[in-house]
């Protein structure tokens, strides 16, 4: 809920109010609260009662919750306390370990605040009963207090559970289980639990990710059901009957683009100068709602998942691979059916118009990142005007060069035309205030037996941004359909920044010493895209972004048009990745049946359901999905400085707590320094920008420089401890 939701939810539930006496009280844009008045109605949270709004059904209390009890969900759990999320999202609720009563993570439980709580204004409670306790737990083997065989739950510190003798045969110290708890106690002590899943040591980033997806429910296999669905495209070709209904687009020099590892590929493009000067932008995806049909065992399991899930060198594909690498995927030189977006634009590369058709394509050629690059800069070596260097492109000689001429001899005279209209967006996403954050990503070199040995920062060149440009167009253009249509549909949106979070960044900017003055509470995109290019390639540059980048809210998935804030964007929509994402497959659905001529009376009937249901499962398993990668990812660098142990490198500060900094590598590694080995005094950190020692007068900033010790790394946990060396 938005901070207006819960302003607006606390304003009716004080008394009942028409729309302009919410607006007169709460003093905000009549748009924008009527936006949240309809999403609120949507959700239940608002109901309309003799002309006025009163709080909805999904506002009432739990009526067999006992007395006074909340409705929550266990979240953290350490050895001396918990966090339970409220579920009517109302923040954590701190829970003594006392009062845990055994209470487990993600059980659903019943809280019941303290009139008295240690800190004033706090919220801390006690668990009054388990209502729906999770059972399935990864962790890893360990000794009890008195020896004994037992495990430790993972992501809780020095809890630990006796196994059972049976299942437990095999098993060894430090090795990654998954384990059912088999009886419950009043404490945790009192638990027990039994090993059902075997995965190996826990000195093993792969080993380990196992363990985390067995823990968090992620589905390895296809259900019966699905597969054999998905037999039915066992080197499956397209049907010639439907294609004689298409567009057919197989005569246009259409290619892909793509990182070299790629196998599912669900985007291709074609660009055309007119002789206006204008161009006409062809960005063709995937058909995959010709395939995955409502209803089927193969959307029900792509609507669960909702995402493909990637790390190290694998992939959980939201579809079986007969779909995703097959039939599917836009391989190059095989006939495939597609939804193509076809754009009118001008000179200067604005949208002036758009088609959405459904097509059959032939791919010339699966082209690679790096090897565009290459040619980009090959050509604009040629010209007269002096270019700055690739870095994504690599070395290259004549004799390579003169291979992938060959390789991409169907498509060559796009790639200058290509790198032309981008330069042009380019300059229209810089004028409407597009942010540009500076952030690194890694790449994991994994080998032949799984390990980890070597972690790059991933390049992004010329290529890669041009790609994720066109299909930026793309996803505009399907968004702005929806809405001018008036159809149900799955939008993304990106709400701006709320007021709390605007004091922290003007907090973080004057800790940089930037005295920043917006003209309004909440700043425009232009205004902070100015701080983003005045502070780059400063000192105070990782401060200003990271603050800046906080301050956004997550982007997430709707059925409202509420545009983008971050793009700065009124329409936005994820159109162009079906293969690996449920909302893109929702919206063909969707733009198929407006093409066939469905009547809006006939689309809000069968979407408005579907479009909501969509929107929130995709945003949920999104978020489970991006945790999963980042925590999997930590397992694999800490795997990879565990080879470096005692080896000496330069960092830059880029995390600053009470108890020390996070220092990140070139190679984006990360790891822990205390606030002991840098402070002789009790550190003084100022808005989490800076550390000072009061006895010394040192002092650490965001983005300072540090020489560290790779002191310490522990594969199951993820984490990464270096010491500091004095200069």
């Amino acid at each position: 809920m938005t901070p207006l939701q819960k302003n607006i939810l606390a304003a009716v539930k004080r008394r009942p109010m028409t729309l302009r006496e919410l607006q007169n009280n709460l003093q905000v844009d009549n748009s924008r609260l009527r936006t949240s008045v309809s999403a609120m109605v949507a959700t239940g949270e608002l109901a309309m009662k003799n002309g006025t709004y009163v709080p909805g059904f999904a506002t009432y209390e739990n009526p067999t919750a006992p007395g006074g009890s909340i409705p929550c969900t266990l979240v953290k759990l350490a050895a001396r306390f918990g966090f339970a999320s409220r579920d009517d999202g109302e923040g954590d609720i701190f829970i003594p370990g006392r009062a845990l009563h055994g209470a487990m993570p993600n059980d659903k439980i019943l809280v019941k605040l303290f009139d008295h709580p240690r800190v004033e204004g706090s919220s801390e409670g006690e668990v009054l009963e388990v209502t729906v306790p999770n059972n399935r737990f990864a962790g890893t083997v360990c000794l009890s207090e008195d020896g004994r065989l037992a495990v430790e739950p993972d992501g809780c510190r020095d809890v630990k559970f006796l196994l059972a003798k049976q299942g437990s045969e095999g098993v060894h110290l430090g090795d990654k289980v998954g384990f059912l708890i088999t009886h419950r106690g009043e404490r945790h002590n009192a638990h027990r639990a039994a090993v059902v899943e075997k995965f190996g040591s826990s000195d093993y980033a792969s080993e380990c990710a196992k363990a985390i997806l067995y823990g968090r429910n992620v589905r390895l296999e296809f259900p019966p059901e699905v597969l054999e669905e998905a037999r039915a495209y066992d080197n499956a070709t397209i049907d010639q009957a439907e294609a004689a209904h298409r567009m057919d687009l197989r005569a246009i020099p259409i290619f892909t683009i793509d990182s070299a590892e790629t196998k599912d590929i669900d985007d291709a493009i074609s660009l055309q100068k007119l002789e206006n000067g204008g161009y006409e932008l062809g960005v063709h995806i995937a058909d995959v709602s010709h395939y995955v049909r409502p209803g089927s065992a193969l959307d029900n399991e792509a609507y669960e998942r909702a995402t493909s899930i990637y790390y190290a060198d694998k992939v959980i594909p939201m579809l079986p691979t007969q779909l995703s690498n097959g039939i599917c995927s836009l391989n190059p030189q095989e006939d495939r059916f597609a939804f193509s977006c076809l754009m009118r634009l001008d000179e200067q590369g604005n949208i002036l118009g758009y088609n959405f058709v459904k097509s059959v394509i032939r791919s010339r050629v699966k082209g690679v990142y790096k090897e565009i690059n290459a040619l980009l800069e090959s050509m604009a070596a040629e010209t007269t005007e002096p270019v700055e260097a690739d870095e994504a492109a690599g070395p290259i000689d004549s004799e390579m060069l003169n291979a992938l001429k060959e390789k991409y001899a169907e498509v060559l005279e796009q790639l200058p035309i290509m790198d032309e209209l981008y330069r042009k967006r380019l300059v229209l996403r810089k004028q409407r205030g597009g942010m540009d954050i500076e952030s690194d990503e890694a790449k994991l070199i994994i080998d032949e037996n799984g390990r980890c040995v070597d972690i790059v920062k991933r390049g992004r060149g010329t290529s890669e941004c041009m790609i994720e440009e066109f299909m930026l167009l793309a996803n505009q253009c399907a968004a702005n359909a929806g809405r001018t249509n008036k159809v149900p549909f799955v939008y993304r949106v990106h709400e701006a920044p709320d007021a709390e979070k605007m004091e922290k960044l003007s907090a973080t900017l004057l800790a940089c010493g930037l005295n920043a003055k917006f003209k309004n509470p909440i700043p425009t995109q232009l205004e902070l895209a100015a701080l983003l290019d005045e502070t780059r390639g400063q000192p105070i540059q990782t401060p200003v972004h990271t603050g800046i980048l906080r301050s956004m809210q997550k982007a997430r998935y709707a059925p409202q048009p509420l545009g983008h804030y971050g793009l700065v964007l009124a329409d936005y929509a994820h159109f162009t990745s079906p293969i690996r994402r449920y909302p893109d497959l929702a919206i063909h659905r969707i733009l198929s049946e407006m093409l066939l001529g469905a009547n809006n009376a006939q689309m809000t009937k069968d979407f408005t359901d579907f479009a909501a249901r969509a929107s929130e499962q995709s945003s949920r398993q999104e978020v489970t999905a991006v945790r999963i990668e980042r925590d999997v990812e930590d397992l694999y660098k800490a795997e990879y400085m565990h080879n470096h142990l005692g080896e000496v490198y330069m960092g830059t500060v880029a995390g600053i707590t009470p108890r020390g900094v996070f220092v990140e590598l070139e190679n984006t590694v990360e790891g822990f320094v205390p606030a002991a080995e840098l402070c002789k005094g009790e550190p003084q950190v100022v808005d989490g920008v800076s550390m000072v020692d009061p006895l010394t007068g040192r002092t650490w900033m965001l983005g300072t420089s540090m020489k560290i010790r790779v002191a310490a790394a522990d594969v199951a946990l993820g984490r990464i401890d270096f010491e500091y060396m004095v200069e």
